[in-house]
């Protein structure tokens, strides 16, 4: 169904029968578009890593900022989280299958993107 564009008197454009539901792309970056959802993942695809690593491997982070995108990454079931049994208690995080599925877009992601002209990149060359 094509969505409608309208314009009342006062030239406000409004939506009518739009889709309830999102695109598949947006339903994609409602998962992987957040800010360091992806750099995460991607630290996760060769093992299990500890949260205090996961940290300072995304140095441009904040603590708080990683955990809230490790919890909705559980919360997808792209991540699992495990307390280890040691002192002080440490926690590590393992990539799921279901994870690793996206791993493939975002190594696509990249390389697009490391082939993107140095202008675009903003003197971040070489980051994930």
């Amino acid at each position: 169904m094509k969505a409608q564009v309208l314009s009342d008197t006062r030239r406000r454009k409004t939506v009518r029968d739009a889709c309830a539901e999102p695109c598949a792309i947006e339903r994609g970056m409602r998962i992987l578009g957040g800010k360091w959802t992806g750099s995460i993942l991607w630290h996760l695809k060769d093992g299990p890593v500890r949260f205090n690593d996961i940290a300072r491997m995304i140095a441009g982070a904040s603590k708080k900022m990683i955990t809230e995108r490790l919890r909705q990454l559980e919360d997808h079931g792209l991540v699992d989280r495990r307390v280890l049994d040691t002192s002080p208690v440490a926690v590590e995080y393992a990539i799921t299958p279901l994870g690793r599925t996206a791993l493939d877009c975002l190594d696509e992601l990249r390389r697009w993107s490391e082939s993107l002209p140095a202008s675009m990149n903003g003197g971040a060359a070489g980051e994930t």
